[in-house]
């Protein structure tokens, strides 16, 4: 799996005021620099910076307010608060402020216009700017009137809203941080002599073994020598069950062990391991580039320079009609504060961190932003067949009794004379007695028949299970169509005999997940089309298609035809996914406009596929275009909500229905502005709901 890192030297600093040049939040879009933890821990450093901040300008900005003379006025208490030298010592304060609270602005503001690429710091920084500048050259004799209070009110807002802000977008991380907390720090490493010495997850190395004890986590990857338990994968793979481990089965570092202690020996340490290739993912999901985020972008930056020119015309027109320069000053800070696409920055970033987290945390790894946002389009969704739609293993389709026999019966005795064999077909067989909970005894004289089965005593009868091959070799009748139409579906029949005449045939194939007929339905409900593809004969092919009621399949299909049949279906105007699991899938997860892996598949299909299935389930195709939908959705309602309420806000700010006596303060537009941000960033939390 890809795990690219971005290094100190690729890694963009982010400043305290917690925004990227092109507006994104870090812990959205940037949230992929550096380990999770340090950067949960750089977070919150930021968001501990902005509520410093926020309460020191906020108690500096009280006596600004009472030195203020409208206030003053407003109160009745200018003889009150009135002294000489009141001038300065509020310019004093208030540049306190100024510098104190809108540094960061101030920051982002230089970063931006370093970079070519003014947005929403530039906007903040020039309209607290102009607000400080020009009251400090009234306070030092200039014509004119100040409005400190409106400076520093305006800054206390945009420090509140950006605290409030980036408090959401943590919580939009979050799960992301869950995910790489849950490997423990220490685990029990089983000496030489069998005892055990507690050590660093850290220093353990491939082919050491760890004991597990109830209720403590797995330390990393690897498979079980000694002991059963059951385990909890659910943060990881999605599966709600508890999950039985015995010897020979792998273990998920990360996964909560039951009430049974287990040995295992470790396979995988460190950047190897499922979980660490699971963060890895969603880092790269991320990072990767959308289209929506594209367009979020462009609409920033036009809306930023739109900002800009009507921010210089609303100065302008008021002066040119005869306002006061402070009254067209405060016009022009007003239209560029409340302009700010704060929320436009957030509107795609916050739903791309929520919907990466969620859909990790249910199984689903998305790999390619773009693939996902196509999966809400997708008409076609083509399975391959063998470990896809099926288990991609030998089980019991058919039981057919003759002469009488019961079905359990006819199986009993099949099991019981196949359980000393380690044929595929024997194991089938075997496996099926179990799922029907059919108790059967060892047989007696088990004896081989070459390339035509096996024959035993069981229970004092003489059994034979046998090919057809055999039948034909012995002249063997059977005179039941039934076995012949199982034949006919391109199954592997094979007969019991009894004194080497037939009493039933037990018909084989791989079997088809219980969970595939619930991912087909699910898919039409959607209107979304499935079909199969595979290389197995075209009776398999067909039967399984009946069986599940596909739309179309492909058979006989060679590995590498495998992408020209996607392509078949894409010439006809379909936007088409890709499943499967297989080494022989990858070209075709890749021509597919979404690649869809197994996740029990091979490393070079999940290298492929721009989505990952962890739980190896048909059925999460549904849940990626659900969700792909569903964040879709939230996508589009931010960008109107970030973008539609200037139409009305930009006017508003530029004092079109001052002749009326409805005037926006630079205050209350940062308040609308800061406003705004929330909105979106809550709406992007609600895709969990």
């Amino acid at each position: 799996m890809n795990d690219r890192r971005v290094g100190p030297s690729e890694a963009e600093p982010v400043g305290a005021h917690g925004h990227h040049s092109d507006g994104q939040s870090p812990g959205a879009a940037g949230h992929q620099h550096g380990s999770g933890a340090s950067q949960g821990h750089d977070h919150g450093q930021m968001i501990a910076d902005f509520r410093r901040r926020f309460w020191v300008s906020l108690a500096l900005s009280l006596p600004v307010l009472l030195l203020a003379p409208m206030i003053q006025r407003l109160l009745g208490l200018e003889e009150a608060l009135a002294f000489p030298a009141d001038g300065y010592v509020q310019a004093l304060i208030a540049s306190v402020v100024f510098f104190y609270g809108g540094w960061p602005f101030l920051r982002g503001f230089f970063r931006e216009v370093g970079k070519r690429s003014p947005g929403m710091m530039t906007l903040i920084a020039m309209a607290i700017s102009v607000a400080w500048a020009y009251s400090t050259a009234v306070a030092l004799g200039l014509a004119g009137q100040v409005f400190y209070w409106e400076l520093v009110t305006l800054i206390d807002i945009m420090l509140l809203g950006h605290w409030i802000e980036m408090r959401s977008v943590m919580g939009a991380s979050r799960a992301l941080e869950a995910l790489v907390q849950l490997m423990p720090s220490t685990a029990h490493l089983v000496q030489d002599d069998g005892s055990t010495r507690e050590v660093a997850v850290a220093s353990l190395v491939a082919g050491q073994r760890v004991l597990v004890k109830p209720g403590e986590k797995v330390p990393t990857d690897g498979v079980v020598v000694e002991g059963q338990s059951s385990l909890d994968q659910s943060m990881l793979t999605g599966e709600s069950r508890l999950v039985e481990r015995g010897v020979g089965d792998e273990v998920i570092g990360g996964s909560v062990n039951g009430d049974s202690s287990f040995t295992f020996e470790i396979a995988r340490t460190g950047e190897e391991t499922y979980l660490s290739q699971v963060v890895a993912m969603v880092r790269e999901a991320q990072e990767s580039r959308s289209r929506t985020q594209d367009l979020a972008n462009r609409a920033a930056s036009w809306l930023t320079y739109t900002a800009l020119g009507v921010g210089l015309l609303t100065l302008a027109t008021w002066l040119v009609v005869g306002q006061g320069f402070d009254f067209a000053l405060e016009r022009m800070v007003t239209v560029m504060v409340i302009a700010c696409p704060h929320a436009l920055g957030l509107a795609v970033p916050l739903v791309v961190a929520v919907s990466t987290a969620l859909s990790a945390s249910s199984g689903l790894l998305i790999r390619d932003r773009s693939a996902f946002e196509r999966a809400r389009e997708l008409q076609t969704v083509i399975f391959d067949k063998t470990g896809t739609l099926t288990e991609g293993r030998f089980g019991v389709t058919d039981v057919i009794p003759i002469g009488g026999l019961e079905e359990d019966e006819l199986v009993r005795l099949a099991a019981s004379l196949e359980s000393q064999s380690e044929h595929p077909i024997a194991a089938g067989i075997v496996r099926a007695a179990e799922e029907r909970q059919l108790e059967f005894a060892a047989p007696k004289n088990f004896t081989a028949i070459p390339g035509k089965g096996a024959g035993a005593l069981v229970e004092g009868r003489s059994l034979k299970v046998v090919s057809p091959g055999y039948l034909r070799e012995h002249g063997v009748e059977l005179g039941d169509p039934r076995v012949q139409q199982v034949a006919d579906q391109g199954k592997t029949v094979v007969h019991l005999l009894e004194d080497d005449r037939p009493i039933g045939a037990i018909a084989l194939a791989d079997v088809i997940r219980e969970e595939s007929r619930e991912a087909l339905a699910r898919l039409e409900s959607l209107g979304i089309r499935s079909m199969m593809l595979t290389g197995d004969a075209e009776a398999v092919a067909r039967w399984v298609s009946e069986d599940l009621g596909l739309d179309g399949y492909f058979a006989e299909v060679l590995p590498h035809e495998k992408a020209e049949k996607v392509r078949e279906v894409q010439e006809s105007g379909r936007i088409v996914a890709m499943t499967g699991d297989g080494v022989n899938d990858a070209p075709a997860l890749t021509v597919a406009d979404v690649g869809i892996a197994i996740g029990a598949g091979t490393d070079v299909a999940i290298e492929s596929a721009d989505i990952v299935l962890v739980r190896s389930d048909p059925r999460d195709v549904a849940s990626i275009v659900a969700l792909a939908a569903a964040t879709y959705r939230k996508m589009v309602q931010n960008l109107w909500w970030a973008t539609g309420y200037n139409i009305v806000a930009i006017p508003l700010a530029a004092g079109v229905l001052q002749p009326w006596g409805i005037v926006l303060s630079p205050a209350l537009g940062a308040g609308l502005m800061s406003l705004s941000t929330v909105i979106v960033a809550v709406n992007a939390r609600l895709l969990r709901s």
